[in-house]
């Protein structure tokens, strides 16, 4: 907000957050996160030191090291919990609720159309956005 603590220094720059997609971001990347480190820490706790270690021996820079063997060890988990973080960002509501505008066209959130549509009574077209939207749950797991 541009009132709390990060909102009234970056409110002057003219960044909006509150109210706004980048709100929006941020509280979705903060409710996801958690799925992302689940799932990659285990394969970290795993990963062999020797894999790091051979591949310094055989000259490779630390960089060199992090992309062709630490990364693309943990790619498949990373893939796995960006895609269960963006699948829980879908229908997520009680954190976004707070921070998105809905703004027509600019800061609606699907939840919240989901939420609009059974307050007008509009049962068949709040099921369907549903249906839609754990469809594409489901494909993204």
């Amino acid at each position: 907000a541009p009132q709390g603590w990060i909102g009234q220094y970056l409110e002057p720059l003219g960044l909006k957050v509150a109210f706004a997609p980048p709100g929006i971001l941020i509280a979705l990347v903060f409710v996801g996160l958690p799925f992302v480190v689940r799932t990659v820490e285990p394969i970290l706790q795993d990963m062999e030191t020797e894999l790091e270690e051979a591949a310094m021996s055989l000259g490779a820079t630390r960089l060199q090291t992090f992309t062709k063997v630490i990364f693309l060890t943990i790619l498949p988990a990373l893939l796995t919990g960006f895609a269960m973080s963006f699948a829980r960002g879908l229908g997520e509501y009680g954190s976004v609720i707070f921070i998105a505008g809905n703004i027509p066209q600019l800061s609606e959130i699907v939840p919240r159309i989901i939420v609009i549509k059974l307050e007008q009574y509009d049962y068949a077209g709040a099921t369907a956005v549903a249906c839609v939207m754990l469809v594409a749950s489901f494909i993204l797991l």
